[in-house]
């Protein structure tokens, strides 16, 4: 993508692709005159992927009643396929249209389960439409919503983990926390944790709206109870294309949060992820019946390297903004603690107020400036249409608006 910004004085940063994609980049159907390093809140669709959901469209208003007649089967084939994509079993897989309204669900489904005293211990990095969920249940319940402060920067996993469960109590019953955080876009290591909850008979609920075809997902290996997660953000399906994952050990705490055909009274449905989450009347289906094309396109255009790429040229622009203006980075520099999406941070002293009017209107940039605490950041994203310019328009922008030390 290029722009028309102003030329900045900064002197040119050396920046180097491992990877040429800019045959990939031409199949996204982005607009060519901003600079758009925003994927983590939207995602993008390509354009075989696109079609696809439209053809799926077309077919509903081409013969509305013919396609109800297939629309059971069709659910059936999409999730099957992400399913083996996620490595785990279609019975234990259910779609929803975010994954807010996945935790929601799953939320809704505690109301009964939880008590008054009981605590629901998260982190102080999650996404605000889930603490809000929590928060919900909790004014109904009389359970309390406990939001752990995880200090920054982080070190290593096993440091990470003993500092989460020091947060732990005797009416601890429900842990939730992001896989990958959306304030701080860092990657927390869950399965340890809900190995650890596991074993202490503490139900575990892990948020991965970030997760998929951003980092590599086995679901059976993450051993959540209740896993959530994105298919619109990273694995670039459609928007409206989400998924629940639930443990069938587990799968009796499910309760519809609208209630639909699938719901029978004095009867509990088998197949509860179908039956009381995805049958609620008519509405558009096309963007999960699309879900296995975008699989198909990841598959087809090697991904782990594409991922691989995107962490690099992330890596190089992290380097270069902290280094310059000498502030301190909130992880080490690894695939284990950020992928594709990664927080700069910028000095204490920088407003972010004006900084993002300028990268808009100046730059065309478009990328979140986060305050998180007391720190200040930017939440870049780097996907396979992000170019080497692309993060020099940023560098230059950020070392040209952001006095240094």
């Amino acid at each position: 993508m290029t722009t028309d910004a102003p030329q900045s004085s900064v002197p040119e940063i050396d920046l180097s692709d491992p990877l040429d994609l800019s045959a990939l980049a031409d199949a996204f159907l982005l607009r060519r005159d901003m600079v758009l390093l925003n994927h983590g809140s939207f995602g993008a669709c390509p354009r075989p992927v696109f079609e696809a959901y439209q053809g799926w469209q077309r077919a509903f208003e081409h013969h509305p009643g013919g396609y109800v007649e297939r629309w059971l089967e069709a659910m059936d084939q999409a999730r099957e396929a992400l399913a083996d994509y996620l490595a785990t079993t279609p019975d234990q897989v259910g779609f929803v249209t975010n994954a807010t309204m996945g935790v929601n669900v799953v939320a809704h489904s505690l109301r009964e389960w939880l008590r008054e005293g009981d605590q629901i211990l998260a982190t102080d990095h999650e996404y605000g439409a889930c603490d809000n969920a929590w928060a919900y249940l909790c004014s109904k319940t009389g359970a309390h919503y406990v939001r752990h402060s995880m200090v920054l920067p982080v070190t290593t996993p096993e440091a990470w983990v003993e500092a989460f469960w020091a947060g732990v109590t005797p009416r601890t019953r429900v842990v939730f926390l992001s896989h990958i955080t959306s304030p701080t876009a860092l990657t927390f290591p869950v399965a340890q944790v809900c190995q650890r909850a596991r074993a202490a008979g503490i139900l575990s609920i892990v948020d991965g709206a970030h997760v998929p075809g951003q980092r590599a997902l086995d679901l059976e290996a993450v051993g959540a109870d209740f896993y959530i997660g994105n298919c619109h953000k990273w694995l670039c399906a459609p928007k409206g294309s989400a998924f629940i994952y639930a443990r069938r050990e587990v799968q009796h705490l499910i309760e519809p949060l609208i209630v639909g055909h699938g719901w029978q009274p004095g009867r509990r449905s088998p197949k509860p992820l179908q039956d009381y989450i995805e049958q609620y009347g008519t509405r558009d289906l096309a963007a999960f019946l699309a879900v296995p094309a975008a699989i198909a396109f990841v598959r087809a255009h090697n991904w782990d390297a594409v991922r691989m790429r995107c962490h690099a040229l992330a890596c190089q622009a992290r380097r270069a903004v902290e280094s310059i203006l000498a502030t301190q980075p909130i992880c080490p520099e690894s695939f284990t603690w950020f992928s594709q999406m990664v927080a700069i941070r910028l000095p204490d002293h920088a407003d972010l107020e004006a900084l993002g009017a300028i990268l808009r209107t100046r730059y065309r940039i478009e990328i979140p400036l986060i305050h998180w605490g007391r720190l200040k950041l930017a939440r870049l994203s780097v996907q396979a249409y992000t170019t080497v310019g692309d993060l020099r328009t940023l560098i230059g922008a950020l070392l040209t608006h952001v006095p240094g030390p």
